[in-house]
């Protein structure tokens, strides 16, 4: 059995290690290539997209996919849309890895949103904002001029910053929820913009966000699409031996 892991979340890392442990089942794992040194995966791994529908098709065809476990971002939805359609067309078995959603605890001053054009309508112009939502989705956030921003990416863009007031931080993950306070506090953020990734690597903004009093932006996800959907790496693994024990009988 041959699988096909669409990679891109933390924990496709463990999912990668856990299927190569796996006797009789072979996997690729895919990376979209939007991230610059990506962490390594077990896994003979292809980098970038696959073009066009069509050519996801083919790829599938070519390299004699049987099943495809989707563990991208929470937030390719695109990706995840279209892998879900093509998949059921061609009735070959499918899953999503939909880590659980971050959920607001006491003091937590977050407010929901679903779109990044939303963000304004509830961010004072006075404020000092800090996007954690990477420097590809800059231009979703262009009514926010007049605000003081501070946009973290991994590498600095090559385009100049688009406001007049503010900075990208570049550094990279892991952060810990002391060094995003001291980080905060120096900067002078009033808010925090960011997405509802869930899992436990990237919580420590929010947390953070709490210990300072910052309000928080918090972008809903996209929906989840029409298959199986696994909440946990076990689960992720569980799916995969169970498609290996329904091949072998």
């Amino acid at each position: 059995m041959r699988i096909l892991l669409l990679a891109g979340s933390g924990e496709a890392r463990a999912i990668a290690s856990g299927i190569a442990a796996m006797e009789g089942v072979e996997a690729i794992a895919s990376l979209a290539g939007v991230t610059e040194r990506p962490a390594k995966l077990v896994l003979p791994t292809r980098v970038g997209g696959f073009g066009c529908d069509g050519g996801f098709r083919r790829y599938l065809e070519d390299s004699a996919i049987d099943a495809v476990l989707d563990a991208t971002h929470p937030f390719a939805a695109r990706i995840s849309a279209r892998t879900a359609a093509i998949c059921a067309g061609k009735e070959m078995p499918h899953s999503i890895f939909w880590r659980r959603e971050w959920r607001p605890g006491p003091r937590d001053r977050w407010h929901l949103l679903d779109r990044a054009e939303e963000v304004a309508a509830v961010v004072p112009e006075e404020a000092t904002v800090f996007l954690a939502t990477g420097t590809r989705d800059l231009e979703g956030f262009a009514n926010l001029r007049g605000r003081r921003v501070f946009c973290r990416g991994m590498s600095a863009p090559s385009k100049r910053f688009p406001f007049a007031e503010g900075e990208y931080v570049i550094d990279r993950p892991p952060f810990a929820v002391e060094d995003e306070v001291r980080l905060f506090r120096r900067l002078g953020i009033d808010w925090l913009v960011a997405r509802n990734s869930g899992g436990a690597a990237g919580r420590s903004k929010l947390d953070a966000a709490r210990a300072v009093g910052v309000d928080v932006a918090l972008l809903r996800r996209p929906p989840v699409p029409a298959t199986t959907v696994l909440k946990t790496v076990g689960e992720a693994l569980a799916w995969v031996r169970g498609l290996k024990s329904s091949v072998a009988s």
